[in-house]
């Protein structure tokens, strides 16, 4: 039986769920137990489980990821959450030199089944040192795992699959989304990670998309599908492992692709995307391929031009209408596409996705 929930509401269900399981289970972070709750995403997990599996820890990220990694080799299978991306680059030691190689260094019989929470999001003025999205990093380092939710359903799902997985995962959390709703299980249930989906069918042109922009890419498609072109959106979900077959298999269909992201255009993760299918088939390709990714520059604070840094639905009905060589008048766009303010989240995107 599904309901409707909300994308902070999906992530606190899963790990209430895994907590309820699995009394190794445990989640640390800045906040855990605060009145806000990370959001919404762990509130009242204190008061059920206690302060000995639900708390907040002192403001020393490299130090508590270093307890954690040692308590996930001991048994215990913690979740770290850090309010942005950019603290976690203080602990980044230990989760590439550390985390994502014991499994490795002892030939398989160290485990690290642990669970780093990350927020990423742009908006309100937070500007260069708290708006990035660093997962092509994290990506890159063999023996990570990287998740990206677009989802409710997923992000439960997805959660989930993370902590009973016996190796670490970084699990990259939009918080444009956190408000969103969609249809969830009820009950404990899992999402395989390293298997995309494909958000919505088409054969005009493949959108290849994670987290928020999935958003986008869909939004696009509808503008797109008015004009008679139906674009086909692919949802990564988790980008190591990453799942090329499903990306193979729609541009070989369609012909065409193009790659949206919420990080940098230089050496990000769409490039990666681009990369695999050129390898593997340059044939299949009608056009060349192209990439909608943030613009090399440290994020400004500046509400007039941070909305220049970032693709939205318009920038991707532009590329796919070059893609198809066609004439600005061969696509309307509709004057509401993108909103006014356009450093903050849509307001239709609430749901359900």
């Amino acid at each position: 039986m599904t309901r409707t929930v909300k994308v902070k509401d999906a992530i606190l269900e899963g790990m209430h769920s895994c907590m309820e399981r699995d009394e190794r289970v445990y989640v640390m972070g800045l906040g855990v137990p605060d009145p806000k709750g990370m959001f919404g995403t762990t509130l009242g997990l204190q008061e059920t489980f206690g302060v000995e599996r639900a708390f907040d820890i002192p403001t020393s990220e490299n130090g508590m990821t270093g307890v954690a990694i040692g308590s996930a080799l001991v048994g215990r299978r913690p979740i770290l959450i850090h309010q942005r991306v950019e603290f976690a680059l203080l602990a980044v030691e230990q989760m590439v030199n550390q985390a994502a190689k014991w499994h490795y260094m002892f030939g398989g019989r160290a485990r690290v089944p642990l669970v780093v929470r990350l927020v990423v999001g742009r908006g309100w003025g937070q500007g260069a040192q708290h708006s990035q999205s660093l997962q092509s990093w994290f990506a890159h380092i063999p023996g990570l795992k990287v998740v990206l939710p677009a989802t409710a359903a997923d992000a439960k799902g997805l959660l989930i699959a993370s902590i009973e997985d016996d190796n670490p995962v970084v699990f990259i959390e939009h918080r444009w989304l956190h408000e969103t709703f969609g249809e969830v299980p009820e009950g404990h249930y899992s999402v395989p990670l390293g298997k995309a989906r494909v958000a919505r069918e088409g054969d005009a042109v493949t959108i290849v998309a994670c987290s928020y922009m999935v958003l986008e890419a869909l939004k696009a498609a509808e503008v797109l599908s008015a004009a008679g072109i139906e674009a086909e959106v692919v949802d990564l979900r988790t980008i190591a492992p990453y799942d090329h077959e499903t990306v193979m298999t729609s541009v070989r269909k369609t012909g065409r692709l193009l790659v949206t992201d919420i990080d940098w255009k230089h050496a990000g993760f769409a490039a990666e995307v681009i990369s695999r299918v050129v390898e593997e088939d340059l044939q299949a390709l009608k056009a060349a391929p192209r990439r909608a990714c943030v613009v090399d520059v440290p994020r400004p604070t500046s509400r007039a031009l941070a909305p220049l840094c970032s693709p939205r639905a318009r920038q991707l009905v532009d590329h796919v209408r070059e893609l198809l060589e066609l004439p600005p008048e061969a696509i309307p766009i509709p004057a509401d596409l993108d909103p006014e303010n356009l450093d903050a989240p849509n307001p239709e995107f609430k749901g359900p996705f």
